[in-house]
C-alpha cells in the first residue's frame, strides 16, 4: 500500500517495525525484510518507529497490523489519538480474545465514529502490486463520497478499485476467505485433486454466504446489477456494466486466496496438511497466516450464530483441537455438494 500510495505522490508517515530496516530503506530505497523489489521514492517518506508519532502526524491512518497485534500495538495510545482523523484499515481478522472486529474494537476502546472508519479489501495480492500485475482493490465505507475519494487515491495503472456501503460484510468475508484458503492449503498438502478442490472452495463460497446471512449480511448475490445510468456508462465503454462488489471482494477473493501460491493462507495449509505441526508451520512461515486465529474466533462466534459451516469448523479442529487433516477431510467429503 506504501507503494502505492508512493507512486501516486502521496507524503506519507511510515510506521517501521525496525531501525535497521528505516536505515536500508533511506540508504537503498527498498525494504530488506519484503517485497525487496519493490522501490520507494524517499523524499516523499516520514518514517518512524514510533505509532503515536506517525497517527498524529496524518490525517487517514492506514492500518495494516495483523489483527493478533492491534492490542499490542494500539492498546497504550492515548483514547483521543483518532479525533477527527479516518482510519483506513487492510485488516483480515478478528481481535482474537474479543472475537470482534477493527471497528468495534476502535469504538469501544476509543470512542471513534464508524462515519469515519473504512476498509481496503481485496482481491489482490502485494506479490502482484509489487511487480505491476494489474489488481483490483475494495472500499468500503458508510460515507459513498469520502470512500470514493479515498480509492482514487489508490487509483493508477495497475490498481483498478471498487467502492461500497457494507462494512461488515467486507471484513467478515475476508476472515472467512482466509479460514477457507487454509482449508484449500490442507487439501493440498494432503494431495487432493483439482477436481476435489474445485468442489471444495464451490462449497466454501456456499458456506460463506450461509455465515454471512446469519449475521445479518444481505448484500452478497452474485449476478445481481443496478441498472445503468442511461446512456453514461455505454459512451465510456460499451462492454461496462454497474459494479457488483460481491463478485470481486467475496467470490474473487476467496478464489485468489485459496488458488495462488501467494497466498500465506494456503501455505501454512499446505504444510499442515503434509504433517507439520501448527508451531512449526509458524517458524516455517515468519509471517502471520490470519486464518489461524480467524478459526477459531469465527468458531466462537458461531456458537452464537449456529451457522451450518462444516468447513471452516473443520479447520478450527485441526489447528485447534489437533484432528487428523486426514481423517478431518475424510468426514468432511461426505458433507460437500
Amino acid at each position: 500500500m506504501v507503494k502505492i500510495l508512493n507512486d501516486n505522490g502521496h507524503f506519507i508517515y511510515w510506521c517501521v517495525r525496525h531501525k535497521n530496516i528505516i536505515d536500508h530503506l533511506q540508504k537503498h530505497k527498498h525494504n530488506p525484510a519484503y517485497l525487496r523489489s519493490a522501490t520507494f521514492k524517499t523524499e516523499l517518506l516520514s518514517l518512524s518507529t514510533d505509532v503515536q508519532q506517525c497517527i498524529e502526524q496524518a490525517e487517514y491512518i492506514v492500518l495494516a497490523v495483523p489483527s493478533a497485534y492491534v492490542e499490542s500495538v494500539l492498546g497504550a495510545l492515548p483514547k483521543d489519538i483518532f479525533t477527527g482523523k479516518k482510519v483506513i484499515s487492510a485488516i483480515k481478522g478478528l481481535i482474537p480474545g474479543k472475537n470482534i472486529l477493527l471497528n468495534d474494537y476502535l469504538k469501544n476502546e476509543f470512542g471513534f465514529d464508524a462515519n469515519d472508519y473504512y476498509t481496503i479489501m481485496g482481491p489482490c495480492h502485494a506479490e502482484e502490486v509489487a511487480s505491476e500485475k494489474l489488481s483490483y482493490l475494495t472500499f468500503t465505507g458508510l460515507h459513498d463520497q469520502t470512500a470514493q475519494w479515498i480509492a482514487d487515491q489508490f487509483k493508477n495503472h495497475y490498481i483498478n478499485t471498487v467502492t461500497n456501503t457494507d462494512v461488515y460484510g467486507v471484513q467478515f468475508a475476508a476472515i472467512l476467505k482466509n479460514i477457507y484458503a487454509l482449508a484449500s492449503g490442507i487439501a493440498n498438502g494432503l494431495d487432493y485433486g483439482d477436481n476435489f478442490l474445485s468442489v471444495l472452495i464451490a462449497n466454501a463460497a456456499d458456506e460463506m454466504a450461509v455465515f454471512l446471512r446469519k449475521v445479518g449480511i444481505r448484500n452478497i448475490e452474485v449476478g445481481v446489477h443496478k441498472e445503468p445510468i442511461p446512456g453514461v456508462q455505454l459512451q465510456k465503454n460499451p462492454l461496462r456494466k454497474s459494479a457488483n462488489y460481491a463478485a470481486s471482494v467475496y467470490l474473487g477473493d476467496l478464489l485468489v486466496t485459496c488458488y495462488s501460491p501467494y497466498s500465506r493462507n494456503r501455505r501454512f495449509g499446505t504444510m499442515i496438511g503434509k504433517g507439520y505441526s501448527v508451531e512449526m508451520a509458524k517458524l516455517e512461515m515468519n509471517m502471520v497466516a490470519e486464518g489461524y486465529n480467524a478459526s477459531r474466533s469465527v468458531y466462537l462466534i458461531n456458537q452464537e450464530v449456529k451457522a451450518d459451516i462444516p468447513i471452516a469448523t473443520m479447520v478450527y479442529r485441526i489447528l485447534w483441537e489437533n484432528l487428523s487433516p486426514a481423517e478431518a477431510f475424510n468426514m468432511v467429503e461426505e458433507t460437500m455438494i
